[in-house]
């Protein structure tokens, strides 16, 4: 079901080209224009902009440099599907892959090569880069300047204490329900609390289990020390067994083509890819979006931090999850017969906990009608696990986070620090005759902190949000409240021990969670699939159903390209964090950034 503007707008399109006599293109015949589009070949797949879980912005909706991860699925799929396909070249380049989405990528790539030999090449290789390549790649090769900084894993966390309080005078007033969540650790403390530590130290070990676990079955003669004893400089990492070639890209895709007797190359992914697409089929794209035919899976994906209306646009880039703009799409795909199950792909740290109940309920109404499979990405914490709990099947890597069942909130008030520059704010309550109607009354403002009363009422609010959690959850997942509780209180999970709770029903990525719900939906192996609501052109800002991008989202799309990388690190857990702002006192949200590197 498409709106009846779009469709009237590609009619429009449609006739004026018809209109229109082609043009032979000169500088090749016909045939020999076939000759190059046919017989063997490697199929290049470029990771070197990474792979984001939403693709960049673009003012009329063309191709860009960088696409999204589920484009990289689908040209995975088509790939293994197309007879002309003797190989395939991974390109990392530089690329920094998160070790949850690189666990996927190698997965696909290790069935992928069960048909057609498929290789790997990096200008230098990390932890997920590597782990990724020794699992999906027969040969792994690197440039002879690279490294391979295969070096363990650790987080980092930023503690604000001493800045908000000692220096900046700032009074900081957060609570918390659940022990492990460490809500308040990052504005009141200089470290973890002995809990906080215990629930990311055995999610490491976790993940660093995975990890070490699945390079070491992948490459036997490696020393079990190796994985994480780098970095390795190139001839290194070759004599120790972590890659098996050095040589530059066009080396291995020359050895490639000659060991594969492939006559050329095509780029299916990343830049470069595309370039023999039809004008027709192009111009029709950015018209009515992506598919031109309606596909029985549809893919939805959540990706950032969870809000009302999307105020965290120019902290969250893409805009996160807005609760008005994806509960529009899941009410369409409700309601579209043509559909006939749904993927959600979900990678968040949470957010606004009123947004995250309003899209589980609007996620429960859907799966009543049809197959809900949830993917997790990164993560699906806290406001994202709310989310995620309502799938018919919940699918995650070994390597994503999962749970902090818990509830933040709080507030920063500037009282006493104004007083220090000589500046008094003054509250004068209606009713004279309470000694707390003041700071009752004020409680949201910036320029008075709580007094005990209205703390405890504010903590007796986030109980309730609490206990609503844990009980969509076990609605959600189908167990009692107490087997949900169990895992509650903050506590974070890979996805393997995740899976031993029963917070998730199958380890696996987003090609697993698509198999999945063709199955589940009664659909043929191959069924197509298709991401709800994309196109991101310009006529979808115009149209009334069409997904929309705001304008702080605009912003924080140009503002991504000259920020350092360790601030869009932090933009997602920032901006989980900015409900608080828009009058919001109970978020489901990490309250830390979990970086691992």
């Amino acid at each position: 079901m498409r709106p009846r503007s779009t469709a009237l707008v590609a009619l429009l399109v449609v006739a004026g080209l018809a209109g229109c006599e082609g043009r032979t293109r000169t500088g090749a015949s016909v045939g020999a224009s076939e000759e190059r589009h046919s017989g063997p070949k490697v199929v290049v797949l470029d990771l070197e902009d990474g792979v984001p879980e939403q693709p960049p912005s673009s003012l009329l909706g063309l191709s860009t440099r960088a696409a999204a991860f589920t484009d990289l699925v689908r040209e995975i799929e088509r790939s293994g599907r197309d007879h002309d396909t003797a190989g395939v070249l991974v390109r990392l380049g530089t690329a920094r892959i998160g070790l949850a989405r690189a666990t996927e990528i190698g997965a696909m790539l290790e069935e992928l090569g069960g048909r057609v030999p498929v290789w790997c090449h990096g200008d230098d290789l990390a932890n997920g880069t590597a782990y990724l390549a020794a699992r999906g790649c027969k040969r792994i090769w690197l440039s002879p300047a690279g490294t391979v900084d295969t070096i363990g894993l650790a987080s980092q966390n930023l503690y604000f204490h001493k800045l908000l309080a000692e220096q900046l005078g700032l009074d900081v007033d957060f609570l918390q329900v659940g022990k492990y969540k460490g809500a308040e650790e990052p504005f009141t403390r200089d470290g973890p609390s002995p809990e906080a530590r215990e629930s990311l130290q055995s999610t490491l070990a976790g993940m660093r289990a995975s990890w070490l676990g699945g390079i070491l079955r992948a490459r036997p003669a490696l020393a079990p020390e190796t994985p994480e004893d780098g970095p390795y400089a190139a001839p290194r990492a070759q004599s120790l067994g972590l890659v098996d070639q050095v040589g530059y890209f066009d080396d291995a895709r020359s050895e490639l083509e000659r060991e594969t007797a492939a006559g050329r190359a095509e780029v299916r992914f990343g830049a470069g890819a595309g370039s023999g697409r039809d004008d027709l089929t192009e111009i029709l794209r950015v018209v009515v979006g992506e598919s031109l035919e309606v596909a029985p899976v549809a893919v939805v994906r959540a990706d950032g931090a969870i809000s009302l209306e999307g105020a965290d646009g120019l902290l969250g880039g893409s805009g996160g999850i807005v609760e008005r703009r994806l509960a529009r799409t899941l009410l369409r795909l409700e309601k579209d017969d043509d559909v006939k199950a749904v993927v959600l792909r979900i990678d968040s740290p949470g957010g606004s906990a009123l947004a995250s109940d309003l899209l589980w309920h609007g996620l429960m109404r859907l799966r009543a009608k049809k197959p809900l499979v949830v993917s997790v990405g990164g993560m699906a914490a806290s406001g994202g696990y709310y989310m995620a709990s309502t799938g018919t099947v919940v699918l995650a890597d070994e390597a994503s986070i999962l749970g902090s069942i818990g509830v933040v909130g709080g507030k920063v008030s500037a009282d006493h620090a104004l007083e220090r520059i000589g500046v008094h704010a003054e509250t004068v309550p209606a009713r004279a005759d309470d000694p707390q109607a003041a700071s009752r009354a004020a409680y949201e403002s910036l320029l008075l902190p709580w007094d005990d009363a209205t703390r405890a009422r504010v903590r007796e609010t986030m109980r309730g949000v609490y206990d609503l959690f844990l009980a969509r959850v076990a609605e959600g997942r189908k167990v009692p409240v107490e087997q949900v509780a169990a895992s509650a209180e903050g506590r974070l999970f890979c996805g393997r021990d995740a899976l031993g709770r029963g917070l998730v029903d199958e380890i696996g990525g987003l090609a697993t969670a698509i198999a999945r719900a063709r199955a589940l939906a009664n659909l043929p192996p191959d069924a197509r699939f298709a991401v709800a609501g994309e196109g991101g052109g310009w006529l979808d800002v115009l149209a009334e159903d069409g997904p929309t991008r705001s304008a702080e989202g605009a912003a924080g799309t140009v503002e991504r390209l000259s920020l350092p990388r360790f601030v869009h690190e932090l933009q997602p857990f920032v901006a989980s964090l900015l409900p608080l702002l828009d009058h919001e006192r109970a978020l489901c949200a990490l309250p830390f950034a979990l970086t691992v590197r």
